[in-house]
């Protein structure tokens, strides 16, 4: 059965556990996942390569249909999905009904694709074509971001934001939260802010550079700032960015230490992690302790101050921050 992504409000009204998502639209998939799926979701969330579901094809059938008293529900997520999940979901589909939830994500398949037929004619299962983000779509993302925020953009901005995401939700999604990051510092951005914030081309954004930083990826952090040469308005915007990231991760740290668990405490964190971000987060928490993140924090309080004291000298500062751990 067909369900387009704009009527999947349908969802509710049946019960459906087998749900194909194909096209070249990562960003609409995860929207699809995030709201339709994991919002809300207490159980475990276990994510495949199809690979790795076909070498163990027998096993991952026989879990689908044996469940004990003390197992928790779960949603079972396939990436990469070809015609050769064809049999495992016949098989599937062969048995009784299964309470597990699963999602195959793939890119797009043509229409004479034996998986896509399936899931467009069995009634029990649905499909979901994703296609490129049109000016529409994204001008509803910037919205609603706008609104859960609380800030603004002028249309002019708005504008030349849709027009560098090259309709795609990803780049505009990171986009927006870049000058979200500068509007901490900068009560008004201007449109010549959006042009140098998203005009990074071939360079290390400042969100990698806070990634890799939390990461402790050292090499990387290095390579970045010889890449780039940033200005003192960078700095500030690349502290407040290490700020966030950091407080994020003192909550998720905290909730490690309750739960060893550190992927289900990343898959089941609120607001939820873009799924992109999951692995380097993952490292991030697994690279510092609860109160090392929290002596970092006060460090970075301090180096804003610093900074905004001594703007000549704010480049320098941050380099040696980020540097030394």
């Amino acid at each position: 059965m067909i369900i387009k992504s704009f009527e999947l409000e349908k969802l509710n009204s049946f019960e459906f556990n087998l749900h194909l998502i194909y096209g070249n639209n990562d960003g609409i998939k995860e929207d699809i996942i995030k709201d339709n799926y994991l919002k809300d979701f207490n159980g475990d969330i276990l994510k495949y390569d199809e690979q790795e579901i076909l070498n163990s094809k027998d096993e991952f059938i026989s879990s689908l249909f044996t469940k004990s008293l003390f197992e928790t529900d779960k949603i079972i997520i396939i990436s990469r999905g070809s015609d050769k999940l064809f049999n495992l979901i016949s098989e599937i589909l062969e048995k009784e009904t299964i309470e597990t939830k699963i999602i195959i994500k793939s890119a797009n398949l043509e229409k004479k694709s034996k998986l896509r037929n399936l899931f467009e004619k069995e009634k029990r299962i649905i499909c979901t074509p994703v296609y490129d983000d049109d000016i529409r779509s994204l001008s509803s993302i910037i919205n609603s971001f706008l609104r859960e925020q609380n800030f603004n953009l002028s249309q002019e901005i708005k504008n030349i934001l849709i027009e560098r995401s090259k309709g795609d939700r990803i780049n505009l999604k990171n986009e927006l939260l870049k000058l979200k990051s500068l509007s901490i510092s900068k009560n008004k951005l201007s449109t010549e802010d959006v042009i140098k914030l998203s005009n990074l081309a071939e360079n290390y954004s400042v969100f990698e550079l806070s990634d890799n930083y939390l990461a402790k990826n050292s090499k990387k952090v290095s390579n970045i700032l010889n890449e780039n040469n940033y200005s003192s308005e960078d700095c500030i915007l690349i502290i407040r960015t290490i700020l966030n990231k950091s407080k994020r991760l003192l909550k998720i740290r905290t909730e490690v230490d309750k739960n060893s668990n550190i992927d289900q405490v990343i898959s089941t964190f609120k607001p939820p992690i873009f799924w992109k971000e999951k692995d380097i987060v993952k490292k991030q928490a697994q690279s510092w302790s609860t109160y090392e993140v929290r002596k970092i924090i006060y460090k970075i309080n301090d180096l804003e101050a610093l900074v905004k004291k001594n703007t000549t000298n704010s480049i320098l500062f941050v380099s040696n921050f980020v540097s030394n751990y």
